[in-house]
């Protein structure tokens, strides 16, 4: 049994100010969760935090390329470094987010060690580049792309190792179907990518099996798992930066997040984007850490 380490990432450098003046509150994410207990309930061991460096985009404006691209850098190398030693101990890592652009960490690390697949399940694909659009800027909407080796070399091409995954190694899973349209250049790629009503008709559980029997290719030494809190609907999980409706629901996320985490190839995984600041009440933040420690422990 491997031993679970809950590692916090308190990154929001790579979304937008929601307001002028004003940072992204999902720097808060691992602490809420904490408040609801995931370490303790998940016995998991503790791995302490990766400090971000100050929100700061300067004189940044539209056209200058991906914001805080010097600290996502610095902060993608030191997440790096911490996941790699826990992957390389036997344990199996919770990185507690954060926005998305943490998984650039993970993808890294990894990449240092071998050749590894990601699942992400998210509510977009997360793939602007420079070959699709003109508005560059958030890596939280990037992260796939950056990850697969398009955009700034800053940022793509840490130490050398560009890409940190194939296209061929990816996955997504519960893209909104208004957002259907952008898959094109996705499937085009050979990305396979499961729409909600997709998953929906197939079966999340069975999607999840199928994902995990494709990644026991000896080609590669394991996967990672992404997991975006918008991916679910809004009417559960109003606390994201784009509460996009018609997302998936709670039982729908559970089983496939527990088939693909509870695979012995899957090698660790991360949460991100919940923003305490919008869920006074907390009810999100419980319902997320119910997920994840649901994923991690129920038989």
């Amino acid at each position: 049994m491997r031993n679970i380490v809950a590692l916090d990432a308190p990154s929001n450098l790579g979304l937008r100010p929601p307001a002028p003046g004003t940072v992204p509150g999902c720097y808060k994410l691992a602490g809420a969760l904490r408040e609801n207990r995931i370490v303790q309930r998940l016995g998991a061991l503790e791995g302490g935090v990766v400090v971000p460096p100050r929100y700061d985009r300067g004189e940044w404006q539209e056209g200058d390329g991906v914001f805080n691209a010097a600290a996502l850098a610095t902060y993608t190398r030191t997440l790096a470094d911490r996941i790699e030693g826990h992957v390389r101990a036997g344990d199996f890592p919770l990185v507690l987010g954060g926005d998305c652009s943490i998984q650039l960490g993970a993808s890294l690390a990894l990449r240092r060690l071998g050749r590894y697949g990601l699942a992400a399940i998210d509510a977009s694909h997360d793939f602007r580049h420079p070959g699709n659009s003109d508005r560059i800027g958030a890596a939280a909407g990037e992260e796939v792309a950056l990850a697969t080796g398009r955009g700034q070399d800053d940022l793509t091409d840490l130490e050398g190792l560009k890409p940190y995954l194939r296209d061929e190694d990816v996955r997504l899973f519960g893209i909104r179907d208004a957002f259907d349209d952008d898959s094109a250049e996705l499937r085009a790629l050979k990305i396979p990518v499961v729409t909600v009503s997709e998953l929906r008709a197939w079966g999340p559980a069975e999607l999840a099996a199928a994902t995990v029997t494709a990644f026991e290719t000896p080609a590669l030494d394991g996967f990672w798992v992404h997991l975006d809190a918008d991916v679910l609907d809004p009417s559960v999980m109003p606390a994201v930066d784009s509460p996009d409706p018609d997302g998936l629901l709670p039982d729908e996320l559970a089983p496939l997040l527990r088939t693909l985490v509870r695979s012995e190839r899957c090698v660790g995984l991360n949460v991100t984007v919940y923003d305490p600041d919008l869920d006074p009440d907390g009810t999100a933040g419980a319902l997320l850490t119910d997920l994840v420690v649901a994923a991690l422990t129920e038989a």
